[in-house]
């Protein structure tokens, strides 16, 4: 392993001093590459290669999953191990454990975990004022940003566009302690405290939906029209998709790192039960005050949170959001819990491993 001091970058040794800025003396003990292996971390993954960034710059790699580690194949932010090999050029031998991950339940798969990013430091969850603000959405990735491991923080774009005056008093009031940054590219408002925020050799993760303004923050940021920008409907402020690949960026000086990634409509949670508490903190303490210990919140005699909804204290449609995130998370237990059942019955191996395609772990 490489014995680095999280946070001091003169423990990193002289060869690998380049990769300091992409992040290496934050990322701690990420491991040595064995033989001829040469570290690298992963700045933009497309179908089979990736482009990583090695001390000698920029490097365009083959990912081969089935070789680095079980299946698990790279997403953008993951410290990683290349080799050179015969008619291939340079591929990917090793992943390196994650100390973060932004992941959320495969879309396209009931149960297969989809990795979004490794390595963040930090996962910001981007809403644009520009729109209507739906609290379910954002607490559910506020849910995905606790359960990363990351610090989370929220960034409200486009406030020179703003349209409801009540969407920053609502998201202050959801998102409880968790920090929140109002921005503007138009006027550069809140972007030194972005700045100041992500800091050298850290990662910033920019999650949410398309058109909230994350391409548009990251070449504010970066002060260069880097990636490309997509026009935003009039009628409903929805955008399109332009972010088709997760990209790591270099802030100037040295000034940290920003991740964007392409809009998320589908926010399945993913094995996300204590992330839930972080989020809705008030109602599981309420909940211990219910009088049946298994008490589902939805008409029991002697529910707190019911008596707690008809004083008008607590609002009672962010009472059902909850219920329903959390019969999902007990659904999805109980299918692997059944799943693992099946399983040993036939003398299987489980297919909890480390993982699958495309960042994606079962």
């Amino acid at each position: 392993m490489l014995d680095i001091d999280p946070s001091s970058a003169t423990s990193v040794p002289p060869e690998l001093a380049p990769l300091v800025a992409w992040g290496l003396a934050v990322a701690g003990d990420v491991g040595r590459p064995g033989g001829p292996g040469q570290l690298a971390r992963v700045v933009r993954v497309d179908r089979g290669e990736c482009d990583v960034i090695t001390a000698g710059g920029r490097v365009r790699v083959l990912s081969d999953s089935q070789r680095a580690q079980d299946e698990v194949a790279p997403v953008t932010g993951d410290w990683v191990s290349i080799e050179n090999e015969d008619g291939l050029g340079e591929v990917i031998t090793e992943i390196f454990e994650r100390r973060t991950s932004v992941s959320r339940r495969d879309p396209a798969e009931r149960d297969l975990e989809q990795v979004l990013a490794a390595n963040a430091d930090l996962v910001a969850v981007v809403h644009g004022l520009d729109r209507p603000l739906p609290p379910g959405r954002l607490e559910r990735l506020l849910v995905v940003a606790h359960k990363s491991g990351a610090e989370p923080v929220i960034i409200l774009t486009k406030a020179d566009e703003r349209v409801d005056d009540d969407s920053e008093a609502i998201v202050r009031a959801v998102a409880r302690d968790v920090p929140v940054v109002v921005t503007s590219v138009t006027d550069g408002t809140g972007l030194d405290t972005l700045r100041d925020l992500v800091g050298p050799g850290r990662t910033l993760a920019l999650i949410g939906a398309s058109g909230v303004g994350k391409s548009s923050l990251v070449n504010a940021l970066v002060g260069e029209e880097l990636l490309e920008i997509g026009e935003v409907r009039s009628s409903d402020a929805k955008g399109r998709h332009t972010t088709t690949a997760r990209e790591l960026v270099l802030l100037p000086d040295d000034g940290g790192l920003l991740l964007d990634t392409p809009g998320i409509r589908a926010i399945g949670l993913w094995e996300a039960e204590d992330a839930l508490e972080l989020v809705f903190g008030d109602l599981e303490v309420l909940a211990t005050e219910c009088r049946f210990g298994d008490c589902a919140h939805s008409g029991e005699p002697g529910c707190a949170i019911a008596a707690a909804v008809a004083a008008g204290e607590v609002d009672e449609r962010r009472v059902t959001r909850y219920r329903d995130l959390v019969a999902e998370l007990a659904a999805q237990r109980a299918r692997e819990e059944e799943r693992e059942r099946r399983d040993r019955k036939g003398g299987r191996k489980g297919r909890g491993g480390r993982g699958s395609r495309g960042g994606r772990r079962r």
